[in-house]
């Protein structure tokens, strides 16, 4: 009997086939391509979007910073909660702004030193090591989204398992069900905390970057790619090959898009970033995204950021570590990509 994995392998190269069938194809023209493959690819969203309609839903002073909690609407009839850190600045000043994405745990309260109920936490950050919190005392307004499936914004059944069960799978596959894809949602939400930044009167809205990791990694990274809006974006713990990730090992249905091989592998997707700013965090002993994958990503990016004329937009880290948020090379790289001292 012929082995499935045979098979498997041959379906990858059937999809390298299609991908290069395309290689051809001017730069301009393989971008232009690329974007609206994937966006089709990522699935139908109404165009239409509703009032953000912002609400305060509470405020507390910290230590170097104000944090606030804010509820926008977003996408058909869904409602998303932001924390957003004020770090501790003179009140007339417009403030370069990072969008903070949380991975798989128990939501945007695990990046912004909050237990899962709300309370202040203590100690063991984990491997989001409260990155949120980090930015703002560097200076930067941050919005630290509740991406859907996570934290309060989880299907009833799944919030009775405690704060670490997440909702992905059966929104993934309701989605997939469809015609759409969970990546498709977040990036589309996310796209709206743009629009809400953009309307705070303490943001520069030509300043706004963003930072991920893990499954936050893939928002990030994709919401930058489709949305010229941001101009620098750190990807930790997610940027790689799909083959030598996704497919290798099994992942969250959240990190599947359909159809996506036979367009472009993961590195030419991030490459739609360029020229704008582009930084990659990789622990040497990340189990999840590996870090030879992530290498070989980094060398494919080099030469698209080569091709479009600013080699000097793209960076790494590449650590002594896990899967998990490294922080300072990327919060210095930060501060320069968005034109701020910070408070570091």
């Amino acid at each position: 009997m012929e082995r499935l994995e045979h098979y498997l392998t041959s379906l990858m190269r059937q999809a390298e086939g299609r991908r290069n069938e395309h290689a051809s194809q001017d730069r301009a023209a393989r971008r232009a391509f690329l974007t609206a493959e994937f966006g089709r690819l990522l699935g139908h969203f109404p165009d239409e979007a509703p009032e953000l309609a912002p609400r305060l839903l509470e405020r507390t002073t910290c230590s170097g910073y104000v944090r606030e909690r804010i509820e926008i609407r977003t996408v058909e009839g869904l409602a998303m909660a932001i924390y957003v850190l004020i770090p501790a600045r003179p009140a007339d000043e417009r403030t370069p702004a990072v969008i903070a994405l949380h991975g798989h745990g128990y939501g945007s309260r695990e990046i912004v030193g909050l237990e899962p109920d709300g309370s202040e936490r203590g100690d063991n950050p984990g491997l989001h090591k409260d990155f949120a919190v980090e930015l703002a005392l560097q200076g930067f307004v941050v919005a630290a989204p509740e991406l859907i499936g996570f934290g309060d914004r989880r299907l009833e059944e799944d919030r009775r398992e405690g704060p670490g069960k997440s909702s992905c799978f059966k929104l993934a596959a309701h989605l997939l069900m469809a015609g759409r894809t969970l990546a498709g949602l977040r990036i589309r939400e996310t796209s709206r905390v743009i629009d809400y930044l953009e309307r705070r009167s303490d943001v520069d809205p030509s300043r706004i970057g963003i930072m991920g990791i893990s499954g936050g990694g893939l928002v990030a990274g994709f919401t930058a790619a489709l949305d010229a809006r941001i101009r620098s974006v750190v990807v930790s713990g997610y940027a790689s090959l799909f083959e030598a990730s996704i497919l290798d090992r099994n992942h969250c249905l959240d990190n599947y898009i359909p159809g996506i091989l036979p367009v472009a592998e993961m590195p030419e997707l991030l490459g739609l970033v360029a020229p704008r700013g582009l930084f990659i965090e990789s622990g040497d002993a990340d189990r999840v995204f590996p870090h030879e994958p992530a290498v070989q990503a980094y060398r494919e990016l080099q030469a698209e950021y080569s091709a479009s004329g600013a080699p000097d937009a793209l960076g790494a880290d590449f650590f002594e570590g896990g899967h998990e948020i490294h922080g300072t090379a990327a919060y210095a790289w930060l501060r320069e990509q968005l034109g701020h001292g910070g408070n570091a």
